[in-house]
């Protein structure tokens, strides 16, 4: 009777093993994420991350104004066509294109200050955070922030 039970628990055990999560390297940006504010943690806003052409970008779905501000903001620092546009529905990262096992070459908007940063995107924890990276010149000269996956 116990060898009979081998081939039955090799079996359950290879299926649950096919069942896990993908790691990091084979999961992907796209989809819902929660953007947290890198200094005081809160949420700021959903972004969604879609793929066209082979690049990435990401735009905001929905904003999480603190209290006293606006819940309706505008880019109000952002130059040219951005110049005052509705935060809600603007795309903040794009261009960016996978290397390796991060995503670089785009940008990213930062709608508070309204200036754009040289970006690069890393998925973390089983894909389920990204660790967002805006620079100026080289990646050393910047600021990271975690989003967290929301579907």
């Amino acid at each position: 009777m116990r060898n009979s039970f081998k081939p039955v628990l090799l079996i359950a055990l290879s299926a649950a093993l096919t069942a896990l999560p993908a790691r990091a390297g084979d999961a992907s940006p796209l989809g819902l994420w929660k953007n947290l504010d890198d200094v005081s943690g809160k949420p700021r806003a959903l972004v969604r991350i879609t793929e066209s052409n082979g690049t990435l970008q990401g735009k905001i779905e929905k904003v999480f104004p603190a209290a006293g501000e606006d819940p309706n903001p505008k880019c109000d620092k952002c130059e040219g066509a951005l110049k005052n546009a509705p935060v809600l529905g603007l795309v903040i990262l794009s261009g960016l294109t996978k290397d390796g096992d991060e995503y670089a070459g785009g940008q990213i908007l930062d709608p508070d200050n309204g200036k754009v940063y040289r970006s690069k995107l890393r998925l973390m924890q089983n894909g389920q955070q990204l660790s967002v990276r805006g620079y100026i010149g080289v990646p050393m000269l910047g600021r990271s922030q975690t989003w967290l996956r929301q579907e």
